[in-house]
């Protein structure tokens, strides 16, 4: 079951499973509070309020009754939305909670009244891309930020009405 995050005392919750899930890419790819505080394993909770407090939509996944998955959407413009800091629990993967999560991502932006969702990815992280490919995603460009030690790659879906 997947439910709109709506109060604030959620938060904390939808933190630890973010801080959880993105601690197994920092470490795959040698990311530190040190090389790469912005990364999303190091995210804090006062950034997590000021999306919330943005309006941004946030979801949590439940699975018999314990919140095991977590996403948010931002809008960019009227026709495109981006996907931000889909999280699968790692004890969870594998199970097709982020294929459920990201179709429900797609429902949601089209009852916003979008047609475009997109995503930004470490792009070296050749397994999460060819999963996002396989959803229907298509590989847009990269970029490098001097603030990141990877490389940023760019991600869209167009949707169908």
């Amino acid at each position: 079951m997947i439910i709109q995050v709506k109060s604030k005392e959620q938060l904390n919750i939808c933190l630890e499973i973010i801080r959880s899930s993105f601690i197994t890419v920092a470490g795959e790819f040698g990311l530190t509070e040190n090389n790469c505080p912005a990364h999303t394993a190091y995210m804090t909770i006062d950034k997590l309020q000021k999306q919330f407090d943005d309006g941004r939509p946030m979801f949590l996944f439940y699975q018999d009754a314990v919140s095991i998955g977590y996403f948010s959407l931002a809008k960019c413009s009227d026709n495109e939305w981006e996907l931000n800091n889909l999280a699968v629990l790692p004890e969870h993967r594998h199970f097709g909670i982020g294929k459920a999560m990201v179709n429900y991502a797609v429902k949601m932006v089209k009852s916003y009244g979008g047609n475009k969702i997109s995503i930004g990815i470490i792009e070296e992280n050749t397994k999460l891309k060819n999963w996002y490919l396989k959803l229907g995603f298509n590989h847009i460009s990269t970029r490098k930020f001097k603030h990141l030690p990877f490389t940023v790659g760019f991600m869209e879906k167009e949707l169908n009405s």
